[in-house]
């Protein structure tokens, strides 16, 4: 009975809400002043939201332990399988209208889109089960690594909170405070989200418009081009200079600098463009990319490579899939 009795107390306080000892900290004290004297807010309003934050150890080893460093051959095995683009096949299906309407719209390929969601969520399938609020308090004062950060977020998501007059209480997402089908942190949110739908309110957790217009809308935002390539795979037997492969994200190497290094592209480059060279780890060697400007605007939705290339590659499975099914019956042939 003494046994039970502990478990029941260690399982109440491991969902225990943020204790006095947290909310009398200083750097917790100082943000509440900060915000509410930022945004004409009373303290007390935000104490009393912060106050019913659980703190959490999960989140900590959550964030800690990234997909996104995994080398390539083993992350893309998280997202580019049959189910995945089965999936997007069916989303394209269920969500025509407001994938096409936002595609002509705003200028993003209906399957970049779908790809998006696919990788994100599996087309708001698992859009987290964490409390946004929980997340972004526990990051924000238990994470030093990105507290300012998340510090940040936290101020946007009590503003969105009270700008959409939704609860913050109840609002679910991932461990880092990500939310809805989309995946939107909230600064995101604020700046990107669209009501697609015209229903009057902006709801990225049970809208499928809202979330395709506001994924559509973030992209353009961050300058896609229309009708650009996005990433051309090298021959096998291309083997860069190291020197080519910087870290930064951005395209820095034009069409000349790649010649001058031996390296074709498959397709013609216009002079004026740059492009990133990419370099993506298999089991025993390297598939050598070139990326190009709408490669990076994905990246803006996660900065990373693996994740760029995931969304990419998937979009392709998807698009393919998607002609497969809808493609007409060879001639002479019937369902009788």
């Amino acid at each position: 009975m003494r046994a039970l009795l502990a478990c029941l107390l260690l399982s109440a306080c491991a969902q225990a809400p943020a204790t006095d000892a947290i909310m009398k900290r200083a750097d917790v004290q100082q943000f509440i002043a900060e915000v509410a004297q930022r945004h004409a807010i009373p303290p007390g309003e935000i104490s009393a939201i912060l106050s019913q934050a659980r703190l959490s150890n999960q989140i900590i080893a959550a964030i800690s332990r990234a997909a996104e460093a995994l080398p390539w051959h083993r992350y893309r095995q998280i997202f580019l399988q049959p189910d995945r683009v089965k999936g997007g096949v069916q989303f394209w299906r269920e969500n025509s209208a407001a994938l096409e309407r936002a595609s002509s719209a705003y200028g993003v390929p209906v399957e970049i889109l779908v790809a998006i969601i696919g990788v994100e969520t599996r087309y708001g399938r698992n859009a987290g089960g964490y409390r946004v609020l929980d997340a972004l308090v526990t990051l924000a004062f238990d994470y030093p690594q990105r507290a300012a950060f998340f510090r940040g977020e936290l101020e946007h998501f009590l503003l969105l909170t009270r700008e959409q007059k939704l609860e913050p209480l109840t609002l679910k997402g991932s461990y880092a405070g990500a939310m809805g089908t989309p995946q939107f942190i909230p600064s995101s949110f604020r700046r990107f989200a669209v009501d697609f739908d015209a229903d009057g309110r902006i709801d990225i957790w049970n809208s499928n418009a809202d979330a395709i217009g506001s994924v559509a809308n973030y992209f353009r935002e961050h300058g896609w081009q229309s009708g650009g390539l996005v990433a051309l795979p090298l021959a096998a037997e291309v083997a860069p200079d190291a020197s080519l492969l910087a870290d930064d994200l951005e395209p820095g190497l034009t069409p000349a600098i790649l010649a001058q290094s031996g390296i074709v592209s498959p397709l013609p480059i216009p002079a004026d463009s740059k492009v990133k060279l990419l370099a993506l780890e298999m089991e025993s060697s390297r598939e050598h990319w070139l990326g190009f400007w709408n490669f990076y605007v994905i990246t803006r939705y996660n900065h990373s490579v693996h994740y760029g290339m995931a969304v990419y590659q998937l979009s392709q499975d998807i698009v393919a899939a998607h002609e497969a099914e809808v493609a007409p019956a060879p001639a002479g042939k019937s369902d009788g």
